[in-house]
């Protein structure tokens, strides 16, 4: 795919689900291969538009079937219909609030230098890029300054601003006509929850101050101000003080959540209450029991099986790693396996392997020794 394309794909992204984009592959049959140029374009252009049109209805179920979700989230199809008077007054609400272009100018705050980073990432301005173009180590790009980068970026490619350039005016006005599409559905939302949320008198006092002048300017900057660098900075400066209070108390929230009643398992019911829960799921009991009782089959020495089994994963984990270091070595071409003996290789994954199944029948014997222990402690 050429960087024109990728930065079609990336802008388009930015507003549509990226499945959009997934036309599934299909292998060419063999009549289209020694067809005419003529029948194979065709075919291929038939083959385009079936696949593109599979890819929009997949998007448009899956549409249909979060928006189902929510409404069965938050009851929205069952709230009372709103007045016609009030909705009219949120209606000019939103329409100050939401101007035509307003989505556009909340982007343009950000969007212009967003849309001309990635243009350097794709385009070849990065340095990962221009390390991959010369073979020369990343970190001795990095050490260069950006007056260096850039000329040896047109040296490399001397149309390339010619092309960014040429992507900003094509995409932009594409994206900038999508979001444009996306306002009246926003306004006529945001009208029925303004509605519901405020009176009559409080949506006119709104009404009255956006007619001014500095309400017409509050209005019209609103939004956009939500994108601007400076507020996105300063809300991504705020993650680490917010995660690093959650990791400080979380000796301290585990002990508050440590004592709460564990859920039921199968094996913790009853005969009668597996009874009555089967009645409410409107199966067969047999159903549950065999259920109940595959899980519960006594184990002998469960939890050692159960240790024995984390320590051959352990082992086998540390026996991939030693084969991996001894294919490998300091020089990181030696990571990748295509570099690897045969037998090195092998040896690998058939260790990874027996990790993997090591693992997995460690986490059944643990949880077989659990149903084992609530069972006894029944009794």
């Amino acid at each position: 795919m050429t960087n024109w394309k990728y930065m079609l794909l990336a802008g388009a992204v930015a507003i549509v689900p990226a499945h959009a984009f997934a036309a599934p592959k299909k292998e060419a049959p063999l009549a289209e291969v020694v067809a005419p140029a003529d029948e194979q374009n065709a075919q291929s252009e038939a083959t385009s538009k079936a696949a593109m049109a599979d890819a929009k209805a997949k998007m448009q179920k899956e549409i249909d079937e979060a928006i189902k979700l929510i409404e069965k989230i938050f009851g929205v199809d069952k709230l009372p219909a709103v007045p016609s008077a009030q909705l009219a007054l949120a209606q000019q609400t939103t329409t100050a609030l939401v101007p035509p272009g307003s989505l556009a100018k909340m982007l343009d705050n950000m969007y212009g230098k967003l849309f001309k980073g990635i243009l350097g990432e794709v385009g070849g301005m990065s340095d990962l890029m221009l390390s991959i173009k010369t073979g020369v180590e990343t970190e001795k790009i990095e050490a260069l300054d950006d007056k260096s980068k850039a000329a040896i970026a047109d040296l490399l490619d001397p149309y390339r601003q010619q092309r960014e350039d040429h992507v900003m005016n094509v995409i932009k006005p594409l994206i900038t006509e999508a979001l444009g599409d996306l306002e009246g559905p926003m306004r006529n939302g945001m009208a029925y929850a303004y509605a519901r949320k405020f009176n009559a008198q409080q949506l006119g006092d709104m009404n009255a101050f956006f007619a001014t002048p500095t309400g017409k300017a509050y209005a019209d900057e609103w939004m956009s101000l939500q994108a601007d660098p400076e507020v996105m900075l300063a809300m991504i400066k705020a993650v680490p003080p917010m995660i690093n209070k959650f990791m400080d108390r979380g000796p301290e929230l585990e002990g508050k959540f440590k004592d709460l009643p564990k859920e039921k398992q199968l094996s913790d019911l009853t005969d009668a209450e597996l009874a009555k829960l089967a009645k409410l799921m409107k199966v067969d009991v047999k159903v549950l029991k065999e259920q109940r009782d595959q899980w519960a089959t006594p184990t002998d020495d469960a939890e050692t099986a159960a240790v024995d089994a984390a320590d051959a994963a352990a082992d086998a984990a540390e026996a991939a790693a030693d084969a991996a270091d001894a294919a490998g070595g300091d020089w990181d071409p030696a990571y990748d396996r295509e570099n690897w003996t045969e037998t090195d290789r092998t040896r690998v994954e058939e260790l990874e392997a027996a990790a993997s199944e090591a693992s997995s029948a460690a986490y059944d014997a643990e949880q077989t020794a659990i149903a084992n222990a609530r069972k006894k402690k029944k009794k």
